[in-house]
């Protein structure tokens, strides 16, 4: 995006988040509890000029939280689907990802309609979609961050953590 001529920043909300992201000045630590997010992500919004929102998934608290912010602001919201099951294709929607999705809202015939008016080719996945242990490495590697701690993100709690 950046290459594209956009700004971008990114709020990080654990050390392993701080590690992997690469621009002193354009990362936000979030340090703060879960219940004060919306109203510092507003803030951000507010000072920085915002105008996209982008997630990895629409189903964590943090996100979920974030697409409201978007939607009440004005924000445009981008969605990626986490399709682990699904190497190569990635899934993305403005707004949503599998039960947010806007195509949710549509009928099978408006659907069809649809794609009748111009959809694309697609193209056939190929026999293998990259190195499997760069993807172990770097998600060890990010797990394993996490696990030295979180000193600085009294805030932080996994999203698969029970409240």
């Amino acid at each position: 995006m950046r290459v594209a001529g956009a700004r971008t920043c990114r709020l990080g909300f654990n050390s392993a988040d701080r590690t992997f992201w690469h621009g002193p000045t354009d990362y936000i630590p979030y340090r703060d509890t879960a219940n004060a997010f919306p109203d510092t992500l507003r803030s951000i919004i507010a000072e920085r000029g915002v105008t996209d929102l982008v997630c990895y998934g629409s189903k964590r608290p943090v996100h979920a939280a974030a697409l409201a912010v978007a939607s009440e602001t004005g924000l445009t919201p981008h969605v990626f689907e986490e399709g682990y099951l699904r190497p190569y294709w990635i899934t993305y929607e403005r707004g949503g990802a599998n039960a947010d999705s806007l195509a949710t809202k549509y009928t099978l015939n408006e659907m069809s309609a649809t794609i009748a008016t111009g959809a694309h080719a697609m193209l056939e996945a190929p026999d293998r979609w990259g190195d499997m242990r760069a993807h172990m490495f770097w998600g060890a590697a990010y797990h394993a961050r996490l696990l030295a701690g979180n000193r600085g993100y009294p805030g932080f709690r996994p999203h698969r953590t029970p409240d």
